[in-house]
């Protein structure tokens, strides 16, 4: 079924999607980091801050409205014999629960944080699929349709903003280092940052190693969901069309398009699933490792 269903979208999300259908009214120039520029749709600044409401909020809103609403639809329907859906949730909430978390924590620390860690999970994992539905953002390249000028469909994805992932990844970082202070004190949680056994003039070496180590997690934890789902929608938008555009030849078109279907395959098959699981097992093994005692 999921093969039949990522056979019939592929196809579809790549002419809508596709930078030639964009351009075919006009004589723009085809600018592909322009695909994730931010235009302010409603501008908003508050004490010099902008908090304009953009096609990024607009995909973050529908995630957390995806992820909410088919728990609250699943809870309500639950069956001793599931159908489908239920099936492939409760398989997500077996994943979230057993593989991510307990395996990674106690129990009782495992039944206070699974609530956030599936939510992380399941909120990454939904903003990555809806970033590969096409939607009519494009405002850039609108399209005349009954003489009205609406925006042309695109894939984007709220994951491929770097500012999101990296509010994800402070919100861990702060909440795993509250747990650690929580369990063992201030002074000896930061004390665990020094591996036991390491004294002397060693420690002035090993310590700063240590602190910057938990700064760059920081960044790996942020830039590898970014940079996966950034590459990702690139590829598929330059073989989609926007090679041939850039070249204006469309026999490079037709052949990248079959490449553009495969790449498109793959990230909704296994990169998108495969980033939101790898963002919510690191978030638990640095809870479980905030806690754990020292080796």
């Amino acid at each position: 079924m999921r093969q039949r269903a990522l056979a019939a979208l592929a196809p579809l999300a790549l002419l809508l999607s596709s930078p030639a259908l964009a351009l075919a009214q006009g004589e723009e120039k085809f600018m592909p980091q322009n695909e994730f520029r931010l235009d302010p749709w409603i501008p908003i600044e508050v004490a010099g801050i902008d908090l304009s409401i953009n096609k990024a909020v607009l995909y973050l809103v529908l995630a957390a409205l995806a992820t909410c609403g088919t728990m609250v639809y699943i809870a309500r329907r639950m069956q001793d014999k599931p159908n489908r859906v239920q099936t492939a949730v409760e398989m997500a909430y077996d994943l979230a629960s057993n593989t991510i978390t307990r395996d990674n924590m106690d129990s009782r620390m495992a039944n206070r944080w699974f609530p956030f860690i599936g939510t992380l999970f399941l909120f990454i994992w939904f903003s990555n699929m809806i970033g590969y539905i096409p939607l009519p953002t494009n405002s850039e390249h609108p399209v005349a349709v009954l003489g009205i000028e609406i925006p042309s469909f695109a894939l984007y994805a709220a994951t491929a903003n770097f500012s999101v992932p990296l509010a994800l990844t402070l919100v861990v970082w702060l909440s795993y280092h509250y747990e650690g202070i929580r369990a063992k004190g201030f002074v000896r949680y930061f004390k665990g940052w020094v591996p036991s056994g390491v004294s002397g003039p060693v420690v002035a070496l090993v310590a700063p190693i240590e602190v910057i180590s938990q700064f760059l997690r920081l960044a790996s934890l942020s830039a590898r969901l970014f940079a996966n789902m950034l590459a990702g929608h690139l590829l598929i938008l330059i073989m989609a069309g926007g090679l041939a555009v850039l070249l204006g030849s469309t026999i490079v078109g037709i052949v990248t398009l079959p490449v553009g279907f495969a790449f498109y395959v793959f990230e909704v098959g296994l990169v998108a699933s495969l980033q939101a699981f790898i963002f919510a097992l690191l978030s638990a093994i640095y809870l479980g490792e905030a806690v754990a005692e020292e080796h």
